[in-house]
């Protein structure tokens, strides 16, 4: 792993939701594809809203192609493996963090950065948790993808100290124990950010 990274997570993923995942890997995958999309959509979205920003559009352009072709890697194994698509609702988790953003004025875009570090900083240490446990080829897969989750978080953290004019370390620490509660604390549902399940 990458200690600037487990040095920003409060916490690591509870060893249940690893047990769950490893038993409902279908779910899983559908839902990580859902994820690489979303990431895709919202690097598209910043790059939209915010067209004054050289170095978060040259970021973000890459991020968004980086994660729609992991989108297709995971449809691709989703076909091999045979499994069904199908809809998939989102965890608490996103929605979670986006309750704590501020959505007016500057602060808008350092929140909306902060925000994106967690998830690609979550995702990245998710995908080493998992790796150990999967069947060859998935396992691979998740490993490859680590350098790249952890680029995109330091690039979302760098952008939001860009964007605050300075590090903001109160308000990271604010969202800190929001993401350590969103992911100790149980679910009903199985998702890829969810917490471990209620027993």
């Amino acid at each position: 792993m990458f200690p600037e990274l487990n040095e920003f997570l409060r916490c690591k993923t509870p060893a249940a939701w690893v047990d769950v995942a490893l038993q409902n890997q279908d779910v899983m995958l559908i839902d990580h594809g859902n994820c690489e999309k979303k990431a895709a959509g919202a690097a598209f979205q910043l790059m939209f809203r915010y067209v004054d920003r050289p170095d978060l559009q040259h970021k973000m352009s890459r991020l968004a192609r980086e994660e729609l072709r992991h989108f297709e890697q995971v449809l691709s194994l989703i076909r091999k493996r045979g499994i069904e698509l199908r809809n998939v609702g989102s965890s608490r988790y996103a929605a979670g963090l986006r309750e704590l953003g501020r959505n007016h004025g500057p602060y808008r875009l350092t929140d909306t950065l902060v925000i994106g570090a967690f998830i690609e900083a979550r995702s990245c240490e998710r995908f080493a948790m998992l790796v150990p446990h999967l069947d060859e080829e998935l396992g691979r897969f998740y490993h490859g993808l680590l350098k790249s989750e952890a680029r995109h978080f330091q690039d979302y953290l760098k952008l939001a100290v860009q964007a605050n004019g300075g590090p903001e370390d109160e308000r990271v620490a604010d969202f800190m124990a929001i993401e350590q509660k969103l992911i100790e604390e149980p679910d009903s549902e199985f998702r890829f950010h969810s917490g471990p399940l209620v027993n």
